[in-house]
């Protein structure tokens, strides 16, 4: 009887981590490139009490065995990489990407970084950099003069400068691409990080060998659907209520041993 204490336990325990993960993509609704997070589980090991086809008394095969389980846990989450809605914003730096492939990031100490999130800024020496103010890779300075920019569907940035007929080149916004992006580790402020189950990441050009084409003047919206959050959340707060019930009873039965001793 104890061992449905337990089991319970880890049951209100995994259910209480996926209810952590809906309540972060919730908040993250309204957040620019945000990808849900979705919560794995799996059993935990099987008390074997018979083998199945272990033989019997009289020699015939038992058909199934007695195999009790013993609860479950959280065997990871992962990022789901949908595509999030465009939302046009006309604004000339804003970037979206359609497709697959992640913005490439120069972090804090110079690791690389990357994502989806393409709302970027000129800082004080012209670069573009993005909200934390870190530098857009490959490098794209903005001239002094430019009136206005001018970033393709591949990625080509050009400007138009005061005094010059022909559009200044500028250089070209490349994207990244994973064998498994749901490898990459989340660093806070929409940044994803390699890791060794992404893979290593591959340079494209935007367009080119399964990389999306990029939309200026537009941002990818959150790929949080609100009504399927909202019935997830319904459902583990009903599958976190039967574990404790179930504690609850197994309670109850153990009060009734106690009793009867």
């Amino acid at each position: 009887m104890h061992s449905a204490l337990s089991i319970s336990k880890t049951g209100m325990a995994a259910q209480d981590a996926k209810m952590t993960a809906i309540s972060n993509n919730l908040a993250n609704v309204n957040t620019v490139g945000f990808k849900r997070d979705r919560v794995v589980f799996e059993d935990l090991f099987y008390s074997i009490e018979k083998q199945a086809g272990s033989a019997t008394v009289d020699m015939n095969e038992h058909p199934t065995g007695v195999q009790l389980g013993n609860g479950v846990r959280v065997a990871g989450t992962e990022k789901v990489f949908t595509q999030g809605s465009i939302q046009n914003t006309n604004q000339q730096f804003d970037l979206a990407i359609m497709g697959d492939g992640f913005f490439q990031i120069e972090g804090p100490d110079g690791e690389p970084m990357y994502t989806r999130n393409g709302q970027f800024h000129v800082n004080s020496d012209g670069a573009l950099v993005n909200t934390q103010g870190y530098l857009l890779q490959p490098e794209i300075n903005i001239p002094d003069n430019a009136t206005l920019i001018s970033i393709s569907e591949d990625g080509l940035v050009s400007a138009t400068v005061a005094g010059q007929v022909e559009p200044e080149d500028l250089g070209e916004v490349t994207l990244v691409k994973f064998m498994n992006p749901a490898g990459l580790v989340a660093q806070g402020g929409n940044l994803l990080m390699e890791s060794e189950a992404s893979g290593e990441a591959m340079e494209l050009a935007a367009g080119t060998e399964g990389a999306g084409l990029i939309k200026q003047g537009a941002l990818e919206g959150s790929n949080v659907q609100v009504v399927e959050e909202m019935v997830d959340m319904i459902a583990t707060q009903r599958a976190y209520e039967m574990s404790a019930k179930m504690v609850s009873a197994a309670d109850e039965m153990l009060q009734y041993i106690a009793n009867q001793t």
